[in-house]
């Protein structure tokens, strides 16, 4: 067990800051402080854009930039899109260039001031020399800025910190930088088209830049500030979307039932979903199982000829996570108007007659058992592989053949297991036995209730509209309450998740509470959407885990969102979409919203409200924290995208009144060593595979050739130097000094650790309840946290 030994940690716990009270500099606009958080011993140097003065002083050079007054009429710089570049070089904008002083032997972090109304796609990025400063999507460290999809913070000015390599600074007084744009990209896509779009207008405005050797940057009391708005509330739409989703829906199974050609899979389990909603033209509706069957049998017959469609059917989106298993949903849900068919001929491979119930049940099994063999990781995709692929396919079988059927307690394993209720056993082979190939205790969520991949996971973690299914799966008419167990694990994810929502005017200026995306390790969408027990999604509703479960804190959540007017509002934004997906997942609305309101709940509000009292929630296994303290929202993921080694990073998202700061920096670890080590590769685009697309502009990545130390590994689970691997850069210990915030989190099974408490500490406030007294050394149990702050 060690501390790394290396020179880019010896500069960490300096900082400690104290507040000032605020200084109001216009009685008549008291929304705009000049505000100052205490010392700003370490920084280094400062360059305000569009102040010709400090441009001139620090060498900047930016023919092709445009000088603005943005926020609070502050000076900026914005870059502009290339009109006189060839078409093939348009992805990229304009450039500016600048000299900035730097520590030439301690660790130096670079933080960019901008003005949180602004909104864009485009990107910025720092270049020194050759070497790119970051990495385009989903780096160890991320480019300085990466778009957002609405105002990050309304009214007042946010900060990026991000480390600037040892390589760069060391032996040096000053560094010469470029901060360079370029246009959107899709993360998806598979080639240059796809993936990268063409820079068509200006970059958000960039005010400043600050070199500094504190962790945390703390604005100068000089530098004027904004404060959050007020949110106004909305006084609409209302209850009159609800008919407008019906007639939608209506119109699409009405659109289905007359086509004149099968449906595909989602189709057929909207009308097999509607076949029991008594509003819908599916109610009861004999043409749904006329155009069910016909779908069925061109599906049998398709399979017959391509027995890989079991594996994965084109016409579904993911293809490979559902296989057939969506048919073996509309074969369950349908089973008894299904019956009389079953016994009837279809074509089958060679052209003679194939009795029905025949041919579903070899489409449903080789369904069922090539997805035991390919279960999937990553907790989303777990859900609906084994939700579908394995336990729906069984459950269409048990319907129609249960001879053919897992017993239920068998094919409930598998929900356990992605639910993190029992450890994951991984792929099967032929004979049913499980691989575990990430060893025999790794569980797909946290004794907390976070999914668990390589830290906190945001948007991608918010599965709740699949735990809901796979909770709704187990449910019968004989069998009214389901899965009891389920039941109790999909509230626990739930209420794991509502830490992660915090008070944010929507982008209309509007009330409304948003899912923390900042510290999520595969996020890349910023700021989350607004979200309070459950967020919109595809195939899932706000209401869905409320009113599924009828959980008295979850329906007081779902009650928020209706006082807060953002529910019928999110349902206006989900009928912009005209996607198939997007309808059809507006089902369940109308009803869901009858059971809400005949049981509001206006005792619970979510922890990050105004109203609510100060917390600290610390998710151990995830290496994340969530902080209340007075104004200020806290959060931090300790685990920080380290696939492959230990990186030594954390990821911050600080929400204050004034002001909001995203920073990835520097930070202790402690870790069994396994001696080995990775060679951080010179990836410029993609932090994973092998870099992604090549960009054409020569560039090398400026961390390229550092040597990061892999943590052990168990001996049993197999292993492969440098390959990504959830253990390989998992610590026990984390410790971090953040401004004012200090935070050690063990994140092992059975150590404890002796803390040292930094001297500026030793008569802080403590916030978590760990710990009642301030003490100069703590000792630091298995799965514990300490978050001490000095006000």
């Amino acid at each position: 067990m060690f501390w790394p030994s290396c020179s880019l940690l010896a500069f960490l716990m300096l900082c400690a800051s104290s507040k000032a009270t605020p200084i109001i500099i216009n009685e008549s606009a008291a929304s705009v402080h000049y505000v100052s958080l205490g010392s700003n011993k370490g920084i280094l140097d400062v360059l305000h854009f569009g102040n010709t003065r400090e441009e001139r002083k620090h060498g900047f050079q930016g023919a092709k930039s445009r000088r603005i007054k943005g926020g609070l009429q502050q000076t900026a710089r914005i870059l502009m899109p290339r009109s006189d570049a060839a078409p093939e070089d348009k992805w990229q904008g304009a450039s500016m260039t600048f000299v900035i002083k730097t520590d030439p032997v301690r660790q130096n972090y670079i933080t960019t001031r901008f003005w949180g109304d602004d909104v864009t796609q485009n990107r910025l990025y720092f270049v020194s020399g050759n070497k790119q400063i970051g990495t385009r999507h989903l780096g160890e460290i991320d480019m300085l800025d990466i778009g957002t999809d609405y105002p990050l913070c309304n009214d007042r000015f946010y900060y990026t910190t991000l480390p600037l390599p040892l390589s760069l600074t060391k032996g040096k007084s000053e560094l010469k930088l470029e901060i360079r744009s370029q246009g959107p990209i899709w993360g998806y896509g598979h080639n240059w088209k796809q993936y990268q779009k063409d820079m068509t207008r200006p970059s958000r405005g960039i005010y400043a830049v600050y070199t500094h050797t504190n962790t945390r940057f703390v604005p100068p009391g000089t530098e004027l500030e904004g404060t959050a708005p007020i949110p106004r509330m909305r006084s609409g739409p209302g209850v009159e979307v609800l008919e407008v989703i019906k007639e939608k829906l209506n119109r699409e199974i009405d659109a289905d039932l007359a086509a004149d050609r099968p449906l595909s899979q989602v189709k057929m389990q909207l009308l097999a979903k509607a076949y029991s909603v008594q509003w819908s033209h599916a109610y009861q509706n004999p043409e749904v199982i006329r155009k069910v069957t016909e779908g069925l049998d061109e599906l049998y017959r398709r399979y017959s000829l391509y027995p890989q469609l079991a594996h994965a059917d084109p016409a579904t989106y993911n293809a490979e996570w559902f296989g057939l298993g969506i048919c073996g949903q509309i074969i369950y849900l349908l089973k008894d108007p299904l019956s009389d068919s079953l016994m009837k001929a279809v074509q089958g491979i060679s052209g003679k007659p194939v009795m029905r119930k025949e041919g579903y049940v070899a489409f449903l099994e080789e369904c069922r058992d090539w997805h035991r063999r390919n279960r999937r990781m990553y907790s989303n995709q777990s859900m609906i592989n084994d939700l579908y692929g394995i336990y729906y396919a069984n459950k269409g079988l048990e319907a129609i053949a249960p001879d053919a059927a897992l017993p239920e307690s068998r094919a409930l394993t598998y929900l356990h297991q992605s639910l993190g209720m029992t450890p994951w056993t991984g792929s099967e082979n032929r004979e049913g036995h499980p691989s575990y190939s990430a060893g025999k205790d790794y569980w797909e969520l946290t004794p907390k209730g976070l999914t668990k991949e390589l830290g906190f996971v945001g948007n991608y973690g918010e599965v709740l509209d699949w735990a809901s299914e796979i909770y709704d799966a187990t449910k019968s008419k004989s069998h009214p309450e389901g899965d009891t167990a389920i039941r109790t694990q999909i509230i626990k994810i739930a209420k794991a998740r509502s830490w992660f929502r915090y008070p944010m005017s929507d982008d209309a200026g509007y009330r409304s509470m948003r899912q923390e995306t900042v510290v999520g390790w595969r996020d890349t969408h910023y700021p989350g959407d607004v979200t309070y027990a459950q967020r919109p999604s595809w195939d899932g509703t706000p209401l869905q885990i409320a009113a599924l479960t009828m959980d008295p804190e979850l329906l007081g959540y779902t009650t928020q969102m209706l006082d807060d007017n953002q529910f019928f509002y999110s349902l206006l934004e989900s009928l912009k979409d005209n996607g198939f997906r997007s309808t059809a997942g507006l089902l369940p609305v109308p009803d869901q919203y009858v059971t809400i309101m005949a049981n509001r709940n206006k005792k619970y509000r979510l922890p990050m409200s105004e109203q609510s009292q100060d917390f600290v929630f610390s998710d151990e296994q995830d290496g994340v924290i969530a902080v209340k303290n007075g104004p200020d929202r806290l959060y931090v993921s300790l685990y920080w995208r380290a696939r492959n080694a230990i990186n030594n990073l954390a990821r911050v998202h600080l929400i204050c009144p004034h002001y909001d700061q995203i920073a990835t920096v520097y930070i202790n670890e402690k870790f069994d060593s396994s001696g080995l080590f990775f060679k951080v590769p010179s990836y410029t685009n993609l932090g994973f595979g092998n870099g992604g697309l090549k960009y054409p502009d020569g560039l090398h990545a400026a961390r390229s050739g550092e040597q990061q130390p892999i943590a052990k590994i168990p001996a049993e689970i197999p292993y492969r130097q440098g390959q990504e691997h959830h253990l390989a850069g998992r610590a026990d210990l984390y410790e971090m000094q953040y401004g004012q915030y200090y935070i050690a989190l063990n994140a092992s099974k059975n150590k404890t650790f002796e803390i040292l408490v930094p001297d500026g500490f030793r008569k802080a406030k403590v916030l978590s309840h760990t710990y009642s007294a301030m003490e100069a050394k703590l000792m630091l149990k298995p799965n514990s946290t300490i978050v001490l702050y000095q006000p």
